[in-house]
């Protein structure tokens, strides 16, 4: 007798107890919500020579991107290997082979052949929707789902994930209207779908909604906060609406409640916490101690050289402490990771390294090393992964360094092109009076800027 998933998968050594814990984890992973690494876990001892229990358990591991995680990962991708299995789980084990030896590309490509083949299998979409993310793929972001949609009617269970999925590809492709659209879509369907309230957080953010947001994030908290390990995540969008309209007080207090509270942070939630406070430092604040917390928390679970986007971040963290050495082994590992046969060797090249040297420069005061540092490679950042939102702190630094250098030409360009794309924007609006704009107000503003960018 062959058992298979709600979907209709085979799936190679599952009893029918253990096929329907299956198909619970990855709705569980697919509204970010649970503890699926716990249930991979549980499936496998009581069923061990369930392939796709093995590769869920190595899927949760690897996309988590902690360094110490990928021998347990290795560990379970030979564990399925070694078993009797479809051709499709094959393929999701010859996609997480990849994955753990650094080619995120392949991973990411054979994946995709799965998903093609498979276009109800949840979690090769998932997975390949997570790499597209790591490895900047925005085209595929979107179409990589877009794809599978056809295929799965209204009443399949887990089609809010697709939504949510297609939602975000969607917003990083700049089709905000179609983005907000799905993502709501996918929360009428699933309310607690952490994935669907991040993606049209970032439509809001993008468009400048921020009051909006605010409301949006606000309107039901524990749909989105209980039990997710996506919930730091959305909380730092919440504080991205604060600090554009300049409210700190609550900005501090989400930094150190939800953002940094977290007993055991992820990778994820690290990256999250440097993001919000080196915002607040190129806003002249003080963030005292917060610094020092946040370098004691990589150190006890990060490493250097293994992906440069963390890289980056951890380096934030490492200038605001103060911390030199820290800095230099940084650095050091890059080179190091400069070296290695995997992707992380490209993602570095072209973009990692730098940005952490011009992270040092302004941390030292070099604010037009800064300048020089980041202005060739500013377009080109999407290469390391992340979203247009997070990858906005490269822009954010570069304009703050342009100004500090005393670079008013390149700075006042910046503020410009900062009004054009956020006409609203109260930060903006900063940076414009900075640079010397005057009468700048909004929409049917009449100042040269706006006129010219209401002109095209």
């Amino acid at each position: 007798m062959i058992v298979t998933d709600i979907r209709g998968h085979a799936l190679s050594g599952a009893s029918q107890d253990t096929a329907l814990a299956y198909s619970d984890a990855v709705r569980l992973f697919s509204i970010f919500a649970g503890d699926p690494v716990s249930a991979a876990d549980r499936m496998i001892e009581v069923q061990p020579g369930f392939v796709m229990a093995h590769a869920l358990k190595a899927w949760l591991y690897l996309l988590g991107t902690a360094p110490a995680a990928i021998p347990v990962a290795r560990a379970a991708i030979e564990a399925g290997e070694a078993l009797p299995a479809t051709a499709q789980e094959r393929g999701h084990l010859a996609a997480l082979a990849h994955l753990a030896a650094g080619r995120w590309h392949e991973a990411s490509r054979v994946i995709e052949d799965v998903a093609i083949e498979h276009p109800h299998d949840l979690l090769a979409l998932i997975a390949g929707h997570q790499l597209d993310y790591f490895t900047g793929n925005g085209r595929l972001l979107k179409d990589r789902i877009a794809r599978a949609l056809p295929n799965w009617s209204a009443d399949m269970p887990g089609r809010h994930a697709l939504l949510a999925m297609h939602a975000f590809g969607l917003e990083e492709n700049g089709l905000y209207d179609q983005a907000e659209r799905q993502g709501r879509a996918a929360l009428a369907i699933e309310a607690s779908d952490g994935w669907a309230r991040h993606a049209v957080a970032h439509v809001l953010e993008m468009q400048g909604r921020h009051d909006e947001g605010i409301a949006f994030m606000r309107e039901d908290l524990p749909s989105w906060t209980t039990d997710s390990f996506l919930a730091v995540h959305n909380w730092w969008h919440l504080a991205l609406y604060h600090l554009e309209l300049g409210q700190i007080d609550e900005v501090l207090a989400l930094v150190d409640g939800p953002i940094m509270g977290v007993a055991v942070p992820q990778i994820m939630d690290l990256i999250d916490a440097s993001a919000m406070l080196w915002r607040l430092h190129l806003r002249g604040i003080d963030v005292g101690p917060r610094w020092h917390r946040l370098t004691e928390r990589y150190q006890a679970g990060w490493s250097a050289g293994g992906y440069a986007f963390t890289d980056f971040h951890a380096v934030m963290a490492f200038v605001g402490a103060g911390r030199r050495d820290l800095i230099e082994q940084t650095i050091e590992a890059q080179g190091i990771a400069l070296l290695s046969a995997g992707d992380n060797a490209d993602f570095t090249r072209e973009v990692g390294y730098p940005l952490v040297r011009a992270l040092k420069a302004f941390g030292e005061g070099r604010y037009a090393e800064t300048v020089r540092l980041i202005r060739p490679i500013r377009s080109l950042a999407i290469r390391f992964g992340g979203s247009n939102a997070q990858r906005d702190i490269v822009d954010l630094t570069l304009i703050e360094a342009a100004f500090r250098s005393g670079e008013h030409s390149l700075a006042r360009a910046l503020a410009a092109e900062r009004v054009a794309a956020k006409h609203d924007s109260p930060l903006a609006k900063l940076f414009a009076r900075r640079a010397g704009f005057t009468g700048c107000a909004g929409k049917n503003c009449a100042c040269p800027q706006c006129t010219a960018s209401a002109a095209a």
